[in-house]
């Protein structure tokens, strides 16, 4: 049996059910509790936390040489990088993220391809999927057999 977390459908479902919550009055960033926070000062900021990032990417075939070569320059500019795969017209990229929350996690995530599209020469393709999950819920899925596998072998590899 497997858990679902509230508001979500399980795997396999059709449909999805998304709810938007109200923030109360007075609410800022600062007032949700998103971990761990340093002991000393009157307002302390949330200590930085592991985030385990999947993005997706597609677009119009390129060549596999060329997309392999764009893996491994990105892979080497962002050392965090645990393990791509690609095909000629799709990538995932999976690595580990140090952000305060979700929020920053995530946009460094939506940089990542554009930022280093340049310099590692990665074809023009468009982010179509986004992943950020903290630690704890990357292990509980591993250990719960539904999550991703530990990303091994490490490095660029095709599908």
């Amino acid at each position: 049996m497997r858990r679902v977390r509230s508001g979500t459908a399980g795997r396999g479902s059709a449909e999805r059910t998304l709810t938007s919550v109200a923030a109360g009055a007075g609410y800022t960033d600062g007032d949700m509790d998103e971990g761990p926070r340093e002991q000393s000062g009157a307002k302390s900021e949330p200590l930085p936390r592991l985030w385990h990032v999947t993005l997706s990417v597609s677009g119009a075939p390129a060549s596999l040489p060329d997309v392999r070569r764009g893996l491994e320059q990105l892979a080497h500019d962002h050392p965090f990088l645990l393990t791509s795969r690609y095909a000629d017209d799709h990538a995932e990229i999976r690595y580990w993220e140090e952000a305060r929350d979700l929020h920053d996690a995530a946009a460094v995530a939506l940089r990542l391809w554009g930022e280093h599209r340049q310099s590692a020469q990665l074809p023009p393709w468009e982010i179509v999927g986004l992943e950020v999950i903290d630690r704890d819920t990357y292990h509980q899925r591993v250990s719960e057999g539904y999550g991703p596998p530990p990303a091994a072998p490490v490095g660029v590899h095709p599908y």
